[in-house]
């Protein structure tokens, strides 16, 4: 954090509080990334867009710790369009995906009580605006992985082979779920390799997150993490999941104290640690060239 009067150009609109980026508009890092707001006409959307930002802004921020997006990374980067189901004119559909570097995010999402229906409904308790964002980028630093030399064998040999039918592979997921099993995440990380891969990855990034943010706050159990433990720069990935796990028990205690819901309601199976482990090296590794 600096003080500074150089503010990007959506401070005043949504407390963006990034600098500015030369040759952006005035923009930030983040907001320049974003080529389609929700219809401002209608009210709501300017909240909802501020906190849709947000989420935006911590997850370039976690990623960052690896150099991702960062002055160091020549790659491309992925765009953004935040629609909204609610516009001027009345009620428009949003689908969530991403889809040739360009990822779509509904901000109507961003609404407590339409998150937390859609949570229930859904059966979805990480379905959160840093949950969509977690996992669309996940989508995007696949296509940006490919291009390194023996992603695709590896991932094929782990997920599956993500080149079968996408479209029917939805329809049989949505027509019959299946639970996740000893070898998936979530259910959803059934349906196809894509959906697998970017939910494992959103888990994983869930997972170092807290135990970063439990270190940098000095929460630590008997077994750790030390002070000073940085997770990002670990690259022991079952190190880092067994601090974030230790730590989601004993917050996990608190909250059925206070008759809150569990922190973690996952389950991270032998096959589960072994992806996200490949996930973690992949994203830990030097940085691929541009494509």
């Amino acid at each position: 954090m600096v003080a500074t009067d150089a503010r990007c150009a959506n401070h005043a609109l949504i407390a963006c509080n990034w600098l500015p980026e030369p040759d952006s508009g005035g923009l930030c890092r983040s907001c320049a990334m974003t080529d389609i707001l929700p219809d401002l006409r209608e009210p709501a959307n300017l909240p909802h867009w501020a906190r849709t930002e947000t989420a935006k802004r911590w997850m370039l921020a976690n990623l960052g710790r690896w150099g991702w997006f960062s002055s160091r990374d020549s790659g491309p980067r992925p765009v953004f369009r935040l629609l909204s189901e609610e516009t001027a004119t009345g009620e428009v559909p949003v689908t969530m995906g991403h889809a040739g570097g360009i990822i779509t995010i509904n901000v109507s999402e961003a609404d407590e009580a339409r998150r937390a229906d859609r949570q229930t409904r859904m059966g979805e308790f990480y379905r959160t605006m840093l949950g969509h964002m977690r996992h669309e980028i996940g989508h995007f630093l696949f296509d940006r992985l490919m291009s390194r030399g023996g992603f695709a064998a590896e991932f094929r040999n782990m997920f599956g082979d993500e080149r079968q039918d996408y479209a029917a592979a939805l329809e049989r997921h949505y027509d019959a779920p299946r639970p996740p099993g000893e070898t998936h995440v979530t259910s959803y990380a059934t349906a196809h390799p894509h959906e697998d891969w970017a939910e494992t990855l959103a888990h994983l990034l869930h997972l170092v997150d807290s135990a970063d943010s439990a270190a940098a706050a000095g929460l630590s159990g008997p077994d750790g993490p030390p002070p000073g433990y940085d997770a990002y720069a670990d690259p022991d990935t079952d190190h880092v999941l067994d601090h974030a796990i230790g730590l989601s028990i004993a917050v996990t205690h608190v909250n059925r104290a206070l008759d809150l819901p569990d922190l973690y309601p996952f389950v991270l199976t032998p096959a589960v640690r072994e992806k996200m482990a490949f996930a973690h090296a992949a994203l830990f590794a030097p940085l691929p060239p541009q494509a």
